[in-house]
């Protein structure tokens, strides 16, 4: 690992450890129904950019870590759900801006692209619908929203669902599907042609603006605000699909970490029959297990990063690191509330937040079951390449 992630790193944790953890208690989180709210988030950005580890994974010339130097950046920024946050780690931020730096074109990163790695602005990716119309989610081939060619302009129409960040977010990438397929779009938000129809309450609770029902009656954009061409928003996508998957893993093994630590420090100083938790097998045996979870998985992300920094698009090989990652993170992170019992449940810990946003976790970004599919799939086409062979 090179020095320069090293450096950066720890300066993350140290910042996420001292100036971030004790906002957890901030009364202004308490009040907002979803997620904490951005005048929150713009507080702690603030202090995050003058400690010089805003946006980290991104260098001043513009440049990115590779996927292994990121991944040890980006676990430190999860050690508090507002971590991430704070120094501009967080989904779908981070996926976006790797998206545009990869792709954009040098108009759209000096207008969009910016803003995000600046910390100025949040971003949202609409591209899953609702179930209900028979639109796309973990297949995105059923894409059901349009887009018309009109002069210099495409015309957008279509409902999106569960668009997190989009209440608050002023850069939007929408995708939508022509004559010739899959396209992308990058937009400014808000826009009247892009509704908010309500915000749904769901089990995580760690994203600004939470996760919306939208609807998009005639957008207008301007043809070169297209990534690409039309008919390759699902290329693109992919582009974005595995960095942003294994960013996931590497955040929340963050917060899986911190859960340990407190679980932890709960088991070795509260007593029952006559010894400390930890001396108990079955609490000292969980602790145990997590252990090796959160090594395991340090291993699987670093394995998936590496795919990726050779430049393949590690489709299968991020699919198997989503799967056990976010497996072994649901049983730390289950332990943890098991072994510190009824503290585990309530909110005087972040443990039952992690617990929550974990759960959400192993169906964000595809769920187990979905990656498991694709993985057979590969399975059966690789045996019958070898038969053919």
């Amino acid at each position: 690992m090179t020095a320069r992630a090293q450096e950066i790193a720890a300066r993350v944790e140290t910042f996420v450890r001292e100036v971030v953890i004790p906002y957890e208690r901030d009364p202004r989180i308490a009040v907002h129904g979803h997620g904490p709210p951005d005048e929150l988030v713009m507080e702690m950005r603030e202090k995050a950019r003058e400690a010089g580890v805003l946006t980290p994974h991104i260098l001043p010339d513009g440049g990115h870590l590779t996927q292994r130097e990121t991944a040890i950046v980006l676990i430190p920024s999860g050690l508090s759900p507002l971590g991430p946050l704070a120094v501009n780690t967080m989904a779908p931020d981070e996926g976006n801006m790797y998206l545009l730096g990869k792709v954009g074109s040098p108009e759209l990163k000096q207008r969009f692209l910016n803003q995000l790695v600046s910390g100025e602005a949040r971003s949202a990716f609409l591209m899953t619908e609702p179930a209900a119309e028979g639109g796309a989610g973990s297949d995105p081939s059923m894409m059901q929203t349009t887009c018309v060619p009109d002069g210099n302009h495409w015309v957008i129409n279509g409902r999106k669902a569960f668009i997190t960040g989009a209440q608050g977010a002023k850069v939007g990438i929408v995708m939508a599907k022509s004559a010739e397929g899959a396209c992308m779009f990058v937009v400014d938000l808000p826009d009247p042609a892009i509704r908010i129809e309500r915000v749904l309450n769901t089990i995580d609770s760690s994203m600004p603006g939470g996760h919306s029902i939208v609807a998009i009656e005639n957008l207008r954009v301007p043809a070169d605000q297209m990534l690409g061409q039309s008919g390759e928003g699902f290329k693109y996508a992919q582009v974005r699909l595995s960095p942003a998957r294994l960013s996931h893993c590497m955040r929340w093994l963050g917060a899986a970490t911190r859960a340990q630590e407190i679980a932890t420090a709960y088991a070795c100083t509260r007593s029952a029959f006559g010894k400390l938790l930890v001396d108990h097998e079955g609490v000292g045996f969980m602790l145990a297990e997590n252990m090796i979870d959160i090594k395991q998985c340090e291993l699987m992300i670093d394995w998936c990063a590496g795919v990726l920094d050779t430049g393949s698009l590690g489709t299968a090989e991020s699919s198997m690191a989503k799967v056990a990652v976010s497996e072994a993170l649901m049983r730390i992170a289950d332990r943890c509330v098991q072994v510190m019992g009824g503290a585990g449940v309530s909110g005087d810990t972040i443990v039952e937040q992690v617990f929550r946003e974990i759960r959400a976790f192993r169906i964000y970004d595809g769920p187990t079951e979905v990656h498991k599919w694709s993985l057979a799939k590969k399975v059966k086409r690789d045996f019958l390449k070898g038969q053919a062979a």
